[in-house]
């Protein structure tokens, strides 16, 4: 084994390491690909020429016009999180459902998606679901396995829905994965991959796993007889003022988006002011600051784990790791698709211990490329990674949404994790029928992009 092939295992080993006894991610991220970057340059096997590099890279990410809607939409998030619009409107349609504990749970289903998709943040559509919902859905007769288990699922919806932070960090390094492949095979001038390309390959996507949750709720709920009052949800006074207008702008972001009248950001912007406007009768501005606060938090966490992350993928490249991956792919038994089994297959592991944006900063730029110059889609690929992505979302033990939910709920791990079992099986399955069937992630972007 070469020395440079020796250093990338003990820095993967390092960071993976790190992540798991519970070190911050941002650290590890930056500190173990320098440190074993310094003993390349001592065994000769890394040249550190390439750390001039780095302040281009920052640079990159902070001027990134892709990235410029990630600190909207975070901020649009927070703002239906803290004034209580995104609660009113959940309360007012899945009033709808008549309080029967099958037509109450997919009407939370429902709203979740739709709650999700505009918050684009999971804590705060989990913990909102589990305050007002997991009750309602117990009394209503709903068990407390399956309520667990699809508040965590459908309030993870979100992150493949749009709009979604997860399809902007993806479409950013999709999109500069298939401009490398493209050059190393002689096209220098491809169609870039752009955030409407994704928006419009996630939605069928999106649909299909909410209606293969539905099927479930349907089929597990045939009989179900409610516990105690039935008044398992209030009907609010007024149910088409607030709600509808909220409903309104979270519809009018994403379709602004996939049929090219707004960029992502322009179309962020709008949400964040379409919000304002509707909050402008509370008056209270403790609201406002608090949201902002909590966006330029979670805003520089995100930037912060980006610029990490490129470090790391700069350190990969310069012990040579892009090559031996492209080798490692290239050589694999089924060709392009059994490349792509082998990283879908890795980053569903990878699922369990690290989070989404360290994946999508760190596995995309190593094997797309590879993939890519093997004849593969990009938009399909990006679509199954997405998916890949939402299985992460629910496995434990660091699965983003039973971290949210264990903190607001009284359920037990055990439960939770029993819960969230047939959710993650039927995620498979939808990853399953993408792969079997491309159309589903690449029609859409075909008839409007």
């Amino acid at each position: 084994m070469s020395i440079e092939n020796l250093l990338l295992i003990l820095m993967f080993s390092g960071v993976v390491t790190g992540i798991v006894c519970g070190a911050r991610i941002l650290i590890v991220l930056m500190l173990v690909p320098m440190f074993i970057a310094f003993v390349g340059m001592i065994a000769g096997a890394f040249d550190g020429a390439l750390f001039f590099a780095i302040p281009e890279r920052i640079f990159g990410v902070m001027t990134n016009q892709v990235l410029y809607a990630i600190p909207l939409f975070v901020l649009m998030g927070k703002l239906l999180e803290h004034s209580g619009l995104a609660e009113k409107m959940l309360l007012s349609l899945a009033s709808l459902s008549q309080n029967k504990g099958r037509s109450l749970a997919l009407a939370v289903l429902g709203t979740s998606v739709i709650i999700a998709a505009a918050t684009g943040i999971i804590g705060a559509t989990i913990t909102m679901l589990a305050a007002i919902a997991l009750p309602a859905l117990l009394r209503a007769g709903v068990s407390e396995r399956l309520s667990s288990g699809l508040i965590c699922a459908a309030g993870s919806l979100g992150q493949l829905i749009p709009p979604s932070i997860v399809l902007i960090l993806l479409s950013d390094q999709i999109s500069n994965a298939w401009i490398l492949s493209q050059r190393e095979l002689g096209n220098f001038s491809p169609e870039p991959i752009s955030v409407p390309h994704l928006f419009s390959a996630a939605i069928l996507p999106g649909l299909l796993l909410a209606g293969l949750y539905a099927i479930y709720i349907i089929f597990v709920l045939r009989s179900v007889t409610p516990k105690g009052d039935q008044d398992t949800i209030e009907k609010p006074v007024n149910f088409s003022a607030k709600a509808v207008m909220v409903l309104g702008v979270i519809i009018l972001v994403p379709l602004s988006i996939v049929f090219g009248f707004a960029t992502a950001g322009e179309a962020a912007s709008i949400g964040v002011l379409g919000i304002v406007l509707l909050m402008m009768k509370t008056g209270n501005m403790p609201i406002f600051k608090k949201a902002f606060a909590e966006t330029v938090e979670l805003t520089g966490v995100i930037f912060g784990i980006i610029i990490a992350a490129s470090i790391l993928a700069l350190v990969f490249r310069g012990l040579g790791g892009d090559e031996s991956v492209s080798a490692l792919l290239s050589n694999m038994p089924g060709d392009a698709m059994g490349a792509l089994l082998v990283v879908m297959l890795v980053i569903f592991l990878l699922g369990f211990i690290i989070e989404f944006i360290e994946i999508t900063y760190i596995v995309i730029p190593i094997t797309a490329p590879v993939l890519f110059a093997m004849g593969i889609d990009p938009i399909w690929f990006a679509v199954l990674v997405a998916v890949n992505l939402q299985i992460s979302f629910l496995t434990p033990p660091l699965g983003i949404a039973l971290f949210y939910f264990q903190s607001v709920s009284k359920i037990r791990a055990v439960t939770l994790y029993t819960a969230i079992l047939p959710f993650i099986i039927l995620q498979i399955l939808a990853l399953m029928i993408i792969l079997g069937f491309p159309m589903i992630a690449t029609w859409l972007p075909s008839i409007l992009i």
